[in-house]
């Protein structure tokens, strides 16, 4: 079954949670192909029920040792924009939408979205352009994250700061 794998890592991100398990973008993911929705929720209070969602099957987890197989199962992953989540999706060389958390102050997420954007490696949005952007997205124009290269996403990161 075709699954959306939604990684919030370590934070509580209850409007992602939200918005991805919305009537509106279940419909949408239903109508893309996708069949199943696997959530990880980390600190949130929102843990979705299988059955919560009509058009998907759906699973909820806080945490795991890993969630590499469950990246590696996904045939698209949804992120918040933690610089460890996104390399993680990269690094296993699946479709990114990253959806930045617009609520929080000195968002360097914004930053680093951005940049992975223009570089083609990721789509990203906010909540309340979620909708629109999954109708939208072409999954086609991105382009792989170069492998094994943590210095040169180091040096990215600065760079998307403004650190250097």
């Amino acid at each position: 079954m075709t699954t959306v794998f939604v990684t919030v890592g370590t934070t509580r991100f209850d409007e992602l949670i939200e918005s991805v398990t919305s009537s509106e973008v279940t419909q949408i993911l239903k109508a893309r192909g996708y069949g199943r929705l696997v959530l990880q929720v980390g600190r949130g209070t929102l843990v979705p029920d299988a059955d919560s969602c009509a058009d998907l099957s759906v699973e909820a987890f806080r945490f795991k040792d890993s969630i590499a197989e469950d990246m590696r199962r996904a045939d698209l992953v949804i992120s918040h924009a933690g610089a460890g989540s996104c390399l993680e999706a990269l690094s296993a060389g699946k479709p990114l939408l990253v959806v930045v958390n617009d609520k929080l102050m000195d968002n360097h997420q914004l930053e680093l979205a951005r940049q992975l954007h223009m570089d083609h490696h990721l789509l990203y949005c906010t909540c309340s352009t979620l909708t629109e952007t999954l109708k939208n997205m072409d999954l086609s124009v991105l382009q792989p994250f170069p492998p094994g290269q943590p210095k040169n996403f180091a040096n990215f990161l600065d760079k998307a700061l403004g650190v250097k």
